[in-house]
């Protein structure tokens, strides 16, 4: 049986992660820049799950029902009291670049010594299917943050993101994106995900 399912991003590096980690047999996966379908919910929870499930449900309204697929996810460091949290995305303002939002960040950690640049990356994904039952996953991966930005293929924090995976002497950034994929938060939670949604077919 044939399944489209609406992932609320518009992101097509994501997109291509889900498709690929999610590739059950009769499933199609679509953004809703596919569809011609404009959505963009006030994100005001204070938890990757609140916002993830406010994406999910206001895709799920403007694609008139269809199963949809929504994330949310951001960086969580010890140092900040948990910031930048799920203001990860506007930490240096509403309309913060990459570039504004790591300048930020190390700014914030100029004095923070190695020891105590703990964090991790956190993502949560909503599914809601066609019949309306959902199904929630978390993925983490645990590192520190540098003290430059390094390296070529990640965006956002990627590039002072060290994962312990990596022994901490590589950044998110310095990873090929297959590599990434196999360790990184989102990889994480779609592979719980998968598991959840086998168990219950």
């Amino acid at each position: 049986m044939r399944k489209t399912v609406v992932i609320a991003s518009n992101n097509a590096h994501k997109a291509r992660e889900i498709a690929e980690a999610l590739d059950f047999p009769g499933w199609e996966f679509c953004t809703l820049r596919d569809l011609g379908i404009a959505s963009d919910p006030e994100e005001d929870a204070d938890t990757f799950e609140g916002n993830a499930r406010i994406k999910a449900r206001a895709a799920r309204e403007a694609s008139g029902g269809r199963a949809v697929l929504a994330d949310d996810s951001g960086l969580v460091v010890d140092a900040l009291d948990g910031a930048p949290g799920v203001r990860s995305a506007r930490y240096a303002g509403e309309d913060a670049t990459d570039a504004a939002n790591n300048a930020k960040l190390l700014d914030e950690l100029a004095d923070v010594p190695d020891a105590q640049r703990t964090a991790r990356f956190m993502c949560t994904l909503v599914f809601i299917d066609e019949d309306g039952s959902e199904e929630v996953a978390h993925g983490v991966v645990e590192g520190r943050i540098g003290h430059a930005e390094r390296g070529e293929h990640g965006f956002g924090y990627d590039p002072l993101f060290l994962p312990d995976v990596f022994g901490g002497e590589r950044t998110l950034a310095e990873a090929l994106p297959q590599e990434k994929n196999a360790v990184s938060h989102r990889g994480n939670a779609l592979r719980a995900l998968r598991a959840r949604i086998e168990e219950g077919a």
